[in-house]
């Protein structure tokens, strides 16, 4: 949205009021980084708040300002920031050089710790990020099979290299976006999320189809939900056709429950990529999977067997910095409750917000599962009721795409005006160290944003 069409709202005026020092700050980016960002998704206008610390559920912005933190690292950190120890650890590591570019003990804990956790990790290879992560993935199955076509679901995210690039916000007749060539495009068949029978008839009508991948809670951490069916049925078709299962566990990794989305529902993918909570809030990712499929990358065993290898390399691949911040993290995960706390609390936020919106009479509503929760803002203004809202009974364009840009922006802009900083979408991901007090203040965040809304006539009063 152009900043011109804020200039009149008295929400926008607040935000700029609380936030002078990331007003000067964002003019300056501008002309270092494209639109002034280096990720999309902290794209705001009229300009993003500038972060200068954090602290457990909690961030500080450089003009003072506090806020309840949803965006968590995105979703990175699922025990908070600057959780103490991780912090340990990662001072303990920094003493003794922060890359060594050589193998080191740290590694093997690290990846021991994921085959323990995930059901489908046979063995494991550490990346820089998921998006890697995801392109090891596909370029795996395409060995393994010797087939070429990847299937993917509509919506669902899987970083930013060119198989997946499009079809998530737009291009969902699976045309590509700029810079991706139709080669590519060609190889990637696009299923709707959450019908099998449409599913089946993909695999049945192609018999080059190397794997299918998506986000087995649904597109954005369920945004766009599945059914646990859903996820059983595919692993069955899959199976039948030869097809390799790919779980994106990127965002539901060590979230959903220690060992995934895949422990949750009970059903083990062939591969599945991790990065976010992983790397305990520092960068790192890493496929995994079945041993088979991932020796492809293994020397020893191309050598007997008569194979080429693939080839895989990363500068930063397990940095020790990294690798010391995954263990700490990972055994806290392991030992402790961390998913069943951070999904107890985001219950607690989707009930005090649907309770807003009933007492504003607003027909939104909020929904989601484990520790994530999306507010569905009702772009269509249908008659719905806030507390028996089915978002399997939305297009996932709608649900995907939310509500009018200027709408969700002053949305945004007036609940972190109140203290509280949401996603985008508008949502967020819940950390197992937010408290009742947090959410009781996010309540009463969304219910000022809300009245603030009203009086502009931006909703119905």
């Amino acid at each position: 949205m152009p900043d011109g069409a804020l200039t009149n709202s008295k929400i926008v005026a607040a935000y700029r009021e609380k936030t002078p020092s990331s007003s000067s700050r964002a003019t300056q980016a501008r002309e270092v980084f494209p639109s002034g960002l280096v990720h999309d998704s902290r794209k705001l206008d009229p300009y993003p708040i500038y972060v200068d610390h954090a602290q457990g559920a909690h961030k500080w912005d450089i003009d003072g300002n506090e806020y309840v933190d949803y965006f968590g690292g995105h979703g990175a950190l699922i025990l908070g920031h600057n959780h103490p120890t991780v912090l340990a650890a990662v001072h303990a590591q920094l003493d003794k050089g922060t890359h060594f570019g050589a193998c080191h003990e740290l590694e093997v804990r690290w990846g021991e710790l994921v085959k323990q956790l995930v059901p489908c990790a046979e063995r494991v290879r550490f990346t820089s990020s998921g998006t890697e992560a995801n392109l090891m993935a596909l370029r795996l199955a395409r060995a393994f099979t010797g087939k070429s076509k990847l299937v993917r679901f509509k919506g669902h995210f899987h970083g930013w290299q060119d198989h997946v690039a499009f079809g998530v916000t737009s291009h969902f007749d699976g045309t590509p976006t700029p810079g991706i060539v139709d080669g590519i495009a060609e190889n990637v068949l696009l299923a709707p999320p959450d019908d099998i029978e449409a599913t089946r008839r993909i695999f049945e009508a192609h018999d080059d189809i190397a794997a299918v991948m998506l986000e087995p809670t649904g597109a954005s951490f369920g945004q766009v939900p599945v059914t646990r069916e859903f996820v059983a049925e595919l692993r069955k078709i899959a199976t039948e056709h030869g097809v390799i299962l790919i779980f994106d566990e990127v965002v539901t990794g060590f979230r959903v429950a220690p060992g995934g989305a895949q422990e949750h529902y009970g059903v083990t993918p062939d591969m599945c990529s991790l990065a976010k909570i992983l790397a305990g809030g520092l960068p790192g990712g890493a496929i995994t999977g079945r041993a088979d499929i991932m020796e492809l990358l293994d020397f020893e065993k191309a050598a007997e067997k008569g194979f080429e290898k693939i080839g895989h390399q990363g500068t930063f691949n397990a940095n020790p910095m990294s690798a010391a911040a995954g263990i700490a993290a990972l055994e806290l995960i392991a030992k402790g409750d961390v998913c069943s706390k951070a999904t107890a609390t985001a219950d607690s936020i989707r009930a005090q917000l649907t309770a807003v919106f009933e007492e504003e009479q607003v027909p939104w509503a909020c929904y989601g599962e484990h520790s994530g929760f999306f507010v569905f803002t009702n772009p269509a203004n249908e008659a719905i009721t806030p507390s028996t809202f089915d978002p399997f009974e939305q297009a996932h364009e709608t649900l995907k795409l939310s509500g009018p840009g200027d709408l969700i922006t002053k949305l945004r802009l007036g609940i972190m005006v109140n203290g509280v900083d949401m996603s985008a979408k508008p949502g967020g991901v819940v950390s197992a160290i937010h408290t009742p007090d947090d959410v009781d203040k996010t309540a009463n965040a969304m219910r000022q944003a809300v009245r603030m809304l009203k009086e502009e006539g931006d909703i119905a009063g």
